[in-house]
Parts: C-alpha cells; sequence; structure tokens
C-alpha cells in the first residue's frame, strides 16, 4: 500500500470486513467516521443520563456491582477502573494485534450502544492515526468480561498513562507521545471507562488475523503437496474431479482444483515418460493421495471461523449495553466463547496439516520411499548429511503444534469472588493459535524446500510449469543442490517466502488464475 493513495477505514457505516482489520492492523491504513456517527454517539451519550444507578454507573465492577458509588465520584471510579485493570504480565503484544484491538473496539464505541461522549471515540481514533500503539502484555485476559486486561492498557495511554510505542518502534510515555502528536488525555466520565475495557476485541482481533493468514498457508499447503507428488512419481488420479465429486464436501473439491491446475503439465506424475523415472506404484501413500481430504477440511473449518469472525464483527459488544428501545440492560454478550471455540478449531487443523506436511518430507528423504532419490537428497551420502536435520527441526515444530492444538476454551477459572464464575479463555485461545500459525509457516517452508530439492534432482525441464515456476523463486533466495550449507538460513529464508506468499503468486502466475 506503500506509495498508494488509500481511502480511510470507516468506523460506524457498513460492517467492518477481515480486510479492513488487516489493512490497518498491518498497513497502517487510516480509519474515519462515517458521515452521522458522531451524532449517533452524542444521542447514545443523551440516552445514559436517564440510567444513572445502572451497573458500572452508579456502581462497583464485578463483583462489587452491590456496592454504590456516590455521584461525585463517578468519573474518578472510572480513572480507577482502567488503571486497575492494566494489570497485564509477560511478553509484550505485537503491533498488529493491539491495533486491530484499537479498531475494533473503536467501532464498538461508534455503534452509539455503549453511552461514551464522541471525544472518546475521536481520542481512540486519533492515537490509531498517530500510529501510537500502546504496550500491552500477554497475559491478563480471560476471554471474559472481555479482554479486560489488554483493552485496559489501551485505554491507559488515552488518559496519558502507562507506555505506547510510536510509529519507529520507539517506547515513550503515553503522555509525552500524546503531546508530540499534538493530542491531549482523555478524562473518562460515567461509564466511559468501562466502554472502553469490556469487550472481545483481543480475540476477535488475533481471530481476522489468523484466518487472513490461513486462506494463504492452505494456499501454500496445496501447493506443497502438488510438489511433493511430483517429486515422489506420484499419481494425479485421486485429484480427479470425478473422484472429487463422489464426496462433495466444498474445501476438498477447492484443494483437488488446486492440485489438478498445478500438476497439469509434469512429465512426472503419472506413467513413466521418459528413461530412468521410477515405475510407477498401484497407489501413492496416504500422505499423497489423501491430501485434499485433510486440506479439505482445514479450508471448511477455517469457512466456519470466517462465518463466526463476520457475525462478531456486526456484533456490539459491552456491558451494560443500549438496546434499541433506549434501555441500559446488563447482559452477557462479552462472554468469549463463540470466538475461543473457533481459535482453538483452528489450532488443531493447524496441527494436522502440519503433521501430514511432515510425513510427505520425510517420505522424500528416506531412500528407502522416495522412487530412488539419493538418501536425504544429499550430494555425497556420508560425507553430506543433504535435509536431514531440516526434518527434525519440521517435526519438532510439529509436535510442538500438537501441543498447541489441546483446546483452552474448555478450561475455566473462577474470579472476581465467584461472579464470573465462567470464563472462556479466548484470549489464551488466541495466543496460542498466533504461534501455531508461525509454526505452520516453518512446515510448510521446510517441505517446500525439500521438496524444491528434490524437484531439481529429477530435471527442471520435466516439471509443471506452476511447480516449476515456484522453485525458480525460491532460488532466488536459495541455491539450489550441492554440498552440504549452512542450512538454517534457508529454512528461514523459506519460510518468509512462504509468508510473504510469494510462491503461491508464482504458481499462479504460471497457470495464469489464483489458487483457490
Amino acid at each position: 500500500m506503500e506509495g498508494e493513495t488509500v481511502e480511510p477505514v470507516l468506523v460506524g457505516g457498513p460492517v467492518l470486513t477481515e480486510r479492513d482489520v488487516v489493512d490497518v492492523a498491518r498497513s497502517g491504513r487510516r480509519v474515519a467516521f462515517a458521515p452521522g456517527t458522531e451524532e449517533r454517539v452524542r444521542q447514545g451519550r443523551h440516552r445514559l443520563t436517564h440510567a444513572e444507578n445502572a451497573y458500572g454507573i452508579g456502581t462497583g465492577l464485578g463483583a462489587l456491582a452491590g456496592t454504590s458509588v456516590p455521584a461525585p465520584d463517578r468519573a474518578r471510579a472510572q480513572h480507577h477502573a482502567i488503571r486497575s485493570h492494566a494489570a497485564g504480565a509477560g511478553a509484550e503484544v505485537e503491533r498488529d494485534v493491539v491495533r486491530a484491538l484499537m479498531l475494533l473496539r473503536l467501532r464498538t464505541l461508534a455503534s452509539g450502544r455503549t453511552g461514551v461522549r464522541p471525544a472518546i471515540a475521536v481520542a481512540l481514533a486519533d492515537l490509531l492515526n498517530a500510529d501510537l500503539t500502546p504496550v500491552v502484555r500477554e497475559h491478563g485476559s480471560l476471554g471474559c468480561s472481555g479482554d479486560l486486561a489488554p483493552l485496559a492498557h489501551v485505554a491507559l495511554a488515552l488518559v496519558g498513562e502507562g507506555t505506547v510505542r510510536d510509529e519507529k518502534g520507539v517506547e515513550l510515555p503515553a503522555r509525552e507521545a500524546l503531546r508530540v502528536a499534538g493530542l491531549r488525555p482523555i478524562e473518562p466520565g460515567e461509564k466511559e471507562g468501562l466502554s472502553l475495557i469490556n469487550g472481545t476485541e483481543g480475540m476477535l482481533g488475533q481471530l481476522c488475523l489468523a484466518n487472513s493468514d490461513l486462506a494463504l498457508l492452505l494456499s501454500t499447503a496445496d501447493l506443497a503437496a502438488a510438489m511433493t507428488v511430483e517429486a515422489l512419481l506420484g499419481s494425479p488420479d485421486p485429484f480427479d474431479e470425478a473422484v472429487q465429486a463422489l464426496r462433495p464436501h466444498p474445501g476438498q473439491r477447492e484443494s483437488a482444483e488446486n492440485l489438478r491446475w498445478l500438476l497439469a503439465g509434469s512429465a512426472l506424475t503419472g506413467p513413466p515418460t521418459g528413461p530412468g523415472q521410477a515405475t510407477a506404484t498401484v497407489q501413492d501413500a496416504y500422505s499423497l493421495r489423501c491430501w485434499p481430504q485433510v486440506a479439505g477440511s482445514a479450508r471448511d473449518t477455517l469457512g466456519h471461523a470466517r462465518l463466526v469472525a463476520d457475525r462478531e464483527l456486526a456484533a456490539v459488544v459491552d456491558n451494560p449495553v443500549l438496546v434499541g428501545d433506549g434501555r441500559l440492560l446488563s447482559n452477557g454478550n462479552f462472554h468469549g466463547a463463540p470466538i475461543a471455540h473457533v481459535l482453538d478449531f483452528l489450532a488443531v487443523v493447524i496441527a494436522d496439516v502440519a503433521s501430514i506436511s511432515e510425513r510427505r518430507t520425510d517420505r522424500m528423504l528416506d531412500p528407502a520411499r522416495n522412487r530412488e532419490l539419493p538418501a536425504f537428497l544429499a550430494h555425497e551420502p556420508g560425507i553430506d548429511s543433504g535435509y536431514m536435520i531440516a526434518q527434525y527441526t519440521q517435526a519438532a515444530v510439529v509436535a510442538e503444534l500438537k501441543r498447541l492444538a489441546v483446546p483452552a476454551s474448555v478450561d475455566s477459572l473462577p474470579t472476581s469472588g465467584m461472579q464470573e464464575d465462567h470464563v472462556s479463555m479466548g484470549w489464551g485461545a488466541a495466543r496460542k493459535l498466533r504461534r501455531a500459525v508461525e509454526g505452520l509457516r516453518v512446515v510448510l517452508g521446510v517441505e517446500i524446500l525439500v521438496s524444491a530439492r528434490a524437484l531439481d534432482l529429477r530435471g527442471r525441464s520435466l516439471l509443471a510449469p506452476a511447480t516449476s515456476a515456484a522453485v525458480a523463486a525460491l532460488r532466488g533466495q536459495v541455491a539450489g543442490p550441492g554440498p552440504d550449507r549452512f542450512l538454517a538460513p534457508e529454512i528461514e529464508a523459506a519460510t518468509a517466502l512462504v509468508a510473504e506468499g510469494t510462491l503461491v503468486a508464482a504458481a499462479a502466475d504460471a497457470v495464469g488464475r489464483p489458487l483457490r
């Protein structure tokens, strides 16, 4: 997006999209209010004045809901709520996650359902547009009453406390950073502190980012599978359209279609076509033959996760909340269960996709199963180890992904004097999913690294146009077959190409169509 004039994301108008969230979180896209938003927020604030004894306005928070807060102390109580809830600990949360969280909370404030003043929403928009990112810590949210601690760290910056990072990544006291940006700290009034910290935005932001990442990774996984099928002289029959029509899972058919396009024109798949090729097997191993079934289930799971994210992007999450007839109602919409469940579900399918990728990699390296390729694809087996230890690394990551697949959302720890006695653990599910996405990139990077060497050893002239283009794109960063080299930088380079989508783009250009 650099060098382009990009329209800001409009908040308070049409429902935000996954693309909107990703653009603001990662590309620094600015935000603006849709026409009529500030007036809608102003009207919501006016309606709130008739409910001054409601939860969070005339009362304490959580288990202190039965404690009355006198009118002269209510603004001070909101400021104290922000301070006390900014209790995060551990590693710093990534910039894109915090920016996604900020955008999504701004969307809720802009709904006019929270009862805040327009100045509060404007202050949060200004913080985003000034590229000031509050420092948020990893631990603190249980995914119920929303992501309280992460959101409170953002709110803390708005009141001029805590720390932020500027556009260069330099950590500064929030008050100083606001002054340099020409902004002023807010002074929260009744309910405004609570409305800044009470939502599912941290979980939802990470779900949107993960969904975007996984869409690319599943296309990359199809490319990796196609390259391995070709390297192992596999059969294209399992991917035939007539076969796929017999089991009408949409994701399975999409994956199989990708493989048909990626393998089109290959001289290595199917019956032998030249001297030196191994005799075709009757049936390939499951890790090759059953790939569309595994990948298809992952694709369908991603589709469900996107449906949940779209619904949540259209939601208003606050407690209490202003409903259409003017009432201010206590509710449980902040509970993260709908998001937590799909965050965990995605971690499960990531582990399975990575596991089958590792099995294909192992097959390419084993001289008993790799169809007459050198042991471990080594230049001189014995003197050279080839990619032997790259598969160890891949296996170690897969083992970690299996641990990360254990669901967080089945756990719950009661808090706030048993008032909050069942929590979603959705933030924890989101954090481990983020690590799982990173792990899958490494696993696919290793498979592509190995399959590219195997394809070079088969002969580049025999490859399908799509896989040949992917190998060529990799060779721009990683040298071809030869004696053993320092391998870690090659794994890192392949992983980076996976993350950037470079390899998928090269293959898609070669076939003249995007991968599904």
